[in-house]
Formats: structure tokens, C-alpha cells, sequence
């Protein structure tokens, strides 16, 4: 609680993926709350780019959510809270665990209930739905942050959002977080969109030429290469570079293309394990 923003007009970009794979995302998020009202008293910013992750948590995509996460949202009234809120729903809730396993008793069905929603859960998703204090702060948050010639960006802006401007893509995203929607193509879930996009650094399937039939010509490239999906990204946006993060790459921070791209994640938390590290 002691460390305070020490940067004086200076601009601190963090670029996503705050939560999950550890128990202490609260402590984290909570510390950059504050280094933003503490920078903007003394001229300088604090920018915080939303990654796959936040998105995720408001979702309720969970998969990646440490146990410690929910136990750092738990107080003196979570173990009332939780058998409160089963009470009101166990007809639903039965119905719902009935249709996958029938001959369940109800004190199976209670049991399980309570294992999958342990202390601190509810409040976690509480906390992270559009109306609470995380997930408030996340939709504020911007899928894109221009500053001066620089794109900061989670993935990536892919050449499937040529000609959106950035102002727009952050309004589509805060849009789908508050919809919560799981709709695949939507710009929070789409993996080709700006929290998900890989293909700066790898390239998958759908993004390299089609194979060549026995004794033809190989096929045009279904997509272009990354140099040239940056070129034309960066022409289109009027920027001379795009940070990016989302590939953890351990080996340290990358300036590829001429520096005209900067993959900045280098696996620093604990579950990784790579070098600490800022640009």
C-alpha cells in the first residue's frame, strides 16, 4: 500500500491478462486503481489495456480462475450468502443436474453445488459483472490505446478490422462486456480480434495459403504474411508501431520489423516463470 506512483507526468501502459493462473489478481487490479487516480493528480497516466482474461472473468469463462482468487473475495457473511442463494434457486439448480444425472439424490445435488461455488465465488462474480467494481473499471478499459505514433493492443489488430477506427473498436468491445456475450464472433471472443489475435507471431490454419493440389501451382496466400498484415495495419491507422503482448515469449521482450512491432509479454508471473521485464 505504500508504493505510489513515482513516474510525474509520465505515461505506465500495462497491457492485459491482470487475472487468472494466481491468487492474487485483487491485490493487482486494486494497486493499478490506484497509480491511475495517484498519476492523474500528478499529470501523468496510468493506461490499462483490457486482455482475453479480463474478458473472460466477465463472461464467466473460469477455467483459467486460481481457487485463491475466489478466497480473496470472501468476508464474514460468504458462507451464509452462498447456502442463501441456494435455497432460493435448489429447484432450478436440481433441474439442472437431473437433466445430466437423473437418480442424483438432493444432498448430492446440494453437495456438488456447494464444492462448485465455494466461498468468495459469488462475490468474485459479482464483482466482475458489468455493474460491479470490476467489471465497471474493465469496460473503461481500452481494447486499443493510441499514444503518440504507438498502438498498444492485447493480440493485436488483425487486417479482419482494416478500416475500424480505434475509437469504434473500443466501443464494440465495451458493448460486448456488457452484454456478457459468449458469441464466438463477437470483438471480445473473436480470435482474430484484438484481445485474442496471435498472428503477429504465430500463424495457425486459417491464416496460411491452402495447399496445392498434386501437380498444381501453389495457391495464393489466404492471408497476408505478418509483415505485410502489420504494414497495412499501421498505414491504415496513421501509427508507426504496435506493442503487443497475449505470446508469452520468455526469452525476453521482441522488437521485430524494424521495430515497428514490440511483443512485450515475457511470461513474468509466477506460472510461467519468465523474465521480469518492461519496455
Amino acid at each position: 500500500r505504500r508504493a505510489r506512483w513515482a513516474g510525474g507526468s509520465a505515461v505506465l501502459v500495462q497491457t492485459g491478462d491482470i487475472t487468472d493462473r494466481g491468487p492474487d489478481s485483487l491485490k493487482i487490479i486494486r494497486h493499478l486503481m490506484r497509480l491511475q487516480g495517484q498519476a492523474r493528480r500528478s499529470g501523468g497516466r496510468v493506461v490499462v489495456v483490457l486482455g482475453n482474461h479480463e474478458a473472460m472473468n466477465m463472461t464467466d469463462d473460469l477455467r483459467y480462475v486460481h481457487p485463491g482468487e475466489f478466497a480473496a473475495f470472501t468476508n464474514a457473511n460468504s458462507e451464509s450468502l452462498r447456502r442463501r442463494i441456494y435455497e432460493a434457486n435448489k429447484v432450478t439448480i436440481a433441474a439442472a443436474y437431473r437433466s445430466r444425472t437423473p437418480a442424483l439424490t438432493d444432498a448430492a445435488i446440494r453437495d456438488a453445488w456447494l464444492a462448485a461455488n465455494p466461498p468468495g465465488k459469488l462475490e468474485h462474480q459479482a464483482a466482475w459483472s458489468p455493474r460491479g467494481e470490476l467489471g465497471r473499471w474493465t469496460m473503461a478499459n481500452p481494447a486499443v490505446a493510441r499514444i503518440g505514433d504507438t498502438l498498444f493492443v492485447h493480440g493485436g489488430i488483425s487486417i479482419r478490422y482494416a478500416g475500424v477506427p480505434v475509437d469504434q473498436i473500443n466501443r464494440l468491445a465495451a458493448a460486448a462486456l456488457a452484454s456478457r456475450t459468449a458469441d464466438p464472433t463477437a470483438i471480445i471472443n473473436d480470435q482474430f480480434g484484438p484481445l485474442w489475435y496471435r498472428g503477429y507471431v504465430t500463424r495457425t490454419v486459417e491464416t496460411e495459403a491452402p495447399a496445392a493440389a498434386p501437380g498444381q501451382a501453389p495457391a495464393a496466400p489466404a492471408y497476408p504474411s505478418p509483415e505485410e498484415e502489420l504494414t497495412a495495419m499501421l498505414r491504415s491507422t496513421g501509427a508507426k508501431r504496435m506493442v503487443i503482448a497475449h505470446t508469452p515469449n520468455r526469452a525476453g521482450i521482441a522488437i521485430m520489423y524494424g521495430g515497428r512491432l514490440a511483443l512485450i509479454d515475457t511470461g513474468i508471473s509466477r506460472y510461467y516463470g519468465g523474465k521480469l521485464s518492461y519496455l
